[in-house]
């Protein structure tokens, strides 16, 4: 028993040392799929092979990815060459066509297995190719059955890339009954419009589409710009992918869409896969699209993975491989090769995430395609299709719905707020995707007339504007004219051009044209913002007002005989009379009354009150202005607004404005007979970069940036001010005129509608809707509250600041002026007492800043220029507690003189002779 068990464990120790322990794959992937989902999907699926242990205990998967250009069959045979010196045992990829069938050529030469996903177009089975994508063959017969299930007999075939044509050649060659007609076009991205116009014109509703799903939106919108979206219109594309696809925009019109798929989303063990390959970050959203739905190219590169891990595995236990470091230039085949290709193309009972998994001479056989059609809600399947049993339809309704006519009116509008507005909520379809003062609007105006509706936006954003180079309509004009719509509910200006076209109800709103303006800025605070009251020119004139009347009255008073008198009154005799106005004098009464106080000065003569009289008329004047005037400086906030009206617009080129692209304002100024209104197209006109917007979104931003007024719609405006209290309207409105809602030519609703919006009116529905949309929203600025503030502000150091430095700088040129007093009478002193400067400054300094008994000062003079030097004396009995008897002594003996009593020396005289007698 024992010996048994030892040779069981030999037995599984060399079956599971059969396999090397790395195993190199090589991958070729084209330049534009480097970090794309195909690339992903080949990594994600090796690592969860090399982490599933019971498939490979004990050998490990190692890749090397090289990446092609398109189209350079040269370049990607030398880096597969290389691969193989290096001893890769399979080569996965590409999907392009052209080098796939090279790669091929040299993975037969060499026995080397090779691994595809792509659509191969060769009928006949090929040498160690194991190909995971259904053949063409397989594909051209599932069209051919569903085109002989839906009773096709005119159909038009539409391929994009240049080998479209052989992929569906033997669909044309054999199509589903003898009597199908067979129209077959290539068309792209810039010729999608002009092939289904043709389409159109020949009356073919049923269309097989083979695009690249690059430009697979390029196409549904040009589908949509023809309005090829009705119930009559079936479009069976050819692409497996049609669920990662946005068709929002056809779930509504009941349009035929179908497609297969490859992947069935709703099996237990795909869901399963899904799940955790989602939850492996950071790429599990990239191979998923971000949309929880996996492409069918990651999903045959995934599935050609675990297709070579499977056959890997079959091998371990029967065969033991050898890697070899294989040449094409010598051309030696690999010796495991063709055993590793039979295991591979033997695989079996392999469901992964595109189904069952099997082969026939290495292509894929017994698979299933699921037949997915757009319903109104969402993208069903409502059938199958598999090689042997063929189409099965498992929704018998799901192609034969009654479709009534002029049941819904498609009804045209553009986004615009607040009249049009796209919900934030993605869960949404159909109408309730839609809200604004126009969706109330119409589902009112639908109650009361009756009719149900489905909504579309404009493809191109426009409202409609008449082009005179090409002389066509554009926007909801055009779609209207063309009758791809039967009403258009926006906010539409009613007008001449586009009245002569289509038909307008009543106006269910009047408007005019204004112009949307930044608020001004607040003047920047200056320091010296207290002289703003005047004008610098008034300020100058009043400096020389000050002047010429100070010069005015020292003159007239020198020259008046009643501003001269006597100095000493009790001399009667006395010669000598004085003036009282001298310059500074003069200047001083000026400065006085000018400053509204008294300066001590009283002119006599009339003359002179005349002047001072006028003088004081004039100050009172004067300082009354500027003081009634520095409070509205100072306590209301000044605005600088650069322009008030269209005049202000049009005479300047500093500030640009323009208004909205392709709508009525922009009609209205270039037809426009008006001078001013001409004037300003041409500025807009010429303007670069271009002032016209798209959306008035982008007008408003403009105008939050600065420097540009918006020409905008009243309505749009007033909505726009009442949000952003940065905005305001500038001038009143520039024309008057309504929104209406457009038919085509002799449509049957005009009528019935304007009849439902006069009612409305009487109501007051339409104005609820406006109080609702305009200001009930809840994000309306509060202006009250702002205004209020910037009424009465308490002024602070940046308004009047500038006074106290005036009071310093005055205050220390005082200062300056006394030391230069100071210094120059000390000089004068020591030159006169024949003593330093320095100790006749200090012995005045020490006098100056002494605290007590220094309300009197003697005022002593030291000589006497009408007394003789012998007859001076002092007298004993003068009491001079502060100042030392026999320096005083001195300073008399020596004729020198107190300052205080320099320029007096007449009253000197007088004192002293009163001195000497009493001594």
């Amino acid at each position: 028993m024992a010996v048994i068990v030892v040779l069981l464990l030999v037995w599984s120790t060399l079956a599971s040392t059969a396999l090397p322990p790395v195993i190199r794959i090589g991958a070729i992937f084209t330049e534009d799929q480097k970090d794309s989902s195909v690339e992903l999907a080949f990594k994600y699926a090796v690592y969860k092979i090399n982490k599933d242990r019971e498939l490979f205990p004990n050998t490990t998967l190692v890749y090397d990815i090289q990446y092609v250009p398109r189209d350079d069959s040269f370049r990607t045979s030398k880096k597969v060459c290389r691969q193989m010196e290096f001893g890769v045992q399979a080569i996965f990829g590409p999907s392009d066509p052209i080098l796939g069938a090279h790669i091929q050529s040299i993975c037969e030469a060499l026995d080397v297995p090779h691994l595809e996903a792509r659509i191969d177009f060769e009928p006949l089975s090929k040498e160690f190719s194991i190909n995971l994508h259904p053949s063409q063959e397989h594909m051209n017969k599932a069209f051919k059955d569903l085109m002989t299930f839906l009773n096709w007999t005119k159909v038009a075939i539409i391929y994009e890339e240049d080998y479209g044509l052989f992929k569906l050649q033997e669909l044309v060659k054999a199509p589903a009954a003898a009597r199908t007609e067979m129209y077959i076009r290539q068309a792209g991205p810039t010729s999608y419009r002009q092939v289904l116009r043709e389409v159109r014109q020949k009356e073919i509703y049923k269309l097989i589409v083979d695009t690249n799903p690059r430009n697979i939106q390029k196409f549904f919108r040009a589908i949509l710009q023809l309005q090829m979206n009705d119930y009559r219109y079936h479009y069976m594309f050819t692409t497996f992918d049609l669920e990662t696809f946005d068709l929002e925009d056809f779930k509504y019109n009941s349009v035929n869409i179908t497609a297969f798929r490859i992947v069935d989303v709703d099996h237990p063990k795909v869901k399963e896969i899904l799940e955790v390959m989602e939850k492996f970050q950071p790429i599990g959203h990239a191979i998923l699209n971000k949309s929880g739905i996996i492409q069918a190219e990651p999903a045959l590169m995934y599935d050609s993975v675990y297709v070579f891990a499977k056959g890997l595995s079959d091998m371990n236990y029967n065969y033991s491989i050898k890697p070899m470091n294989l040449s094409c230039d010598v051309e030696k085949p690999w010796d495991d090769g063709l055993s590793l290709y039979n295991y591979l193309d033997s695989v079996r009972k392999l469901h992964s995430l595109t189904g069952n998994i099997e082969f026939n001479g290495g292509k894929r056989s017994n698979f299933k395609l699921d037949l997915l059609k757009l319903k109104k809600e969402e993208i069903r399947k409502v059938g199958q299709w598999t090689p042997a049993g063929g189409v099965n339809i498992t929704d018998p309704n799901a192609f034969y719905e009654s479709h009534a006519p002029n049941i819904t009116l498609v009804v045209m509008t553009r986004e615009e707020r607040p009249y049009v507005m796209v919900k934030e909520e993605k869960n949404l379809t159909g109408n309730a995707r839609y809200e604004g003062f126009c969706i109330d609007l119409l589902k009112c105006i639908a109650g009361q007339v009756g009719f149900q509706y489905s909504i579309r936006l404009v493809p191109d954003h426009m409202y409609g504007v008449y082009d005179p180079d090409t002389k066509e309509w554009n926007g909801i004009v055009r779609e209207l004219m063309e009758k791809r719509a039967d009403l258009a509910v926006a906010s539409m200006t009613i007008n001449y051009a586009r009245e002569s076209v289509i038909d307008f109800t009543k106006p269910f709103m009047n408007l005019g044209i204004g112009i949307l303006f930044k608020v001004p800025t607040s003047q920047p605070t200056r320091l010296f913002s207290f002289m703003n009251p005047l004008a610098v020119e008034i300020w100058l004139y009043v400096l020389a007002a000050y002047m010429l009347v100070s010069f005015t009255l020292f003159v007239m008073a020198r020259f008046s005989p009643y501003e001269w008198n006597n100095p000493h009154p009790c001399h009667q005799e006395s010669d000598i009379v004085e003036n009282q106005f001298s310059v500074s004098n003069s200047f001083w009464f000026i400065t006085g009354t000018f400053l509204r106080q008294g300066s001590g000065l009283n002119p006599k003569a009339t003359s002179t009150r005349i002047v001072g009289g006028i003088w004081w008329f004039f100050t009172l004047i004067i300082i009354s202005s500027y003081t009634a005037n520095l409070a509205a400086f100072l306590t209301v906030e000044r605005m600088i607004t650069p322009i008030e009206s269209a005049q202000d617009l049009a005479d300047q080129t500093d500030i640009s404005y323009g208004t909205l692209e392709g709508g009525s304002t922009m009609t209205f100024f270039r037809d426009s007979k008006i001078g001013i209104y001409q004037k300003m197209w041409r500025f807009m006109e010429s303007r670069k970069p271009p002032v016209f917007v798209k959306m008035y979104e982008e007008g408003v931003q403009r105008v939050l940036e600065g420097n540009y007024a918006f020409l905008m719609e009243s309505t749009m405006l007033d909505y726009a001010v009442q949000r952003d209290c940065n905005l305001t309207q500038i001038g009143g409105l520039l024309d008057s005129k309504g929104y209406g809602i457009a038919t085509p030519k002799g449509s049957p609703w005009r009528d019935k509608i304007s009849l439902a919006i006069l009612e409305l009116q009487e109501k007051g529905v339409i104005q609820i809707l406006y109080d609702k949309w305009w200001k009930n929203t809840g994000d309306v600025c509060n202006r009250d509250d702002k205004s209020k503030e910037s009424k009465a502000n308490a002024l602070g150091v940046e308004n009047i600041g500038g006074v106290f430095v005036v009071l310093l700088c005055g205050l220390a040129l005082a200062i300056l002026v006394a030391i230069l007093e100071f210094c120059w009478n000390s000089k004068k002193n020591a030159q006169t007492d024949r003593q330093s400067l320095c100790s006749e400054m200090a012995e005045e300094l020490r006098f100056a800043v002494r605290c007590h008994g220094s309300r009197q000062r003697p005022a002593l003079r030291r000589s006497c220029t009408r007394c003789s030097p012998a007859t001076t004396y002092v007298p004993a009995a003068l009491d001079l507690p502060h100042i030392n008897g026999d320096r005083l002594q001195g300073r008399l003996l020596s004729g020198g003189r107190h300052p205080a009593h320099d320029g007096h020396e007449e009253v000197a005289d007088h004192l002293r002779r009163g001195h000497l007698a009493a001594t």
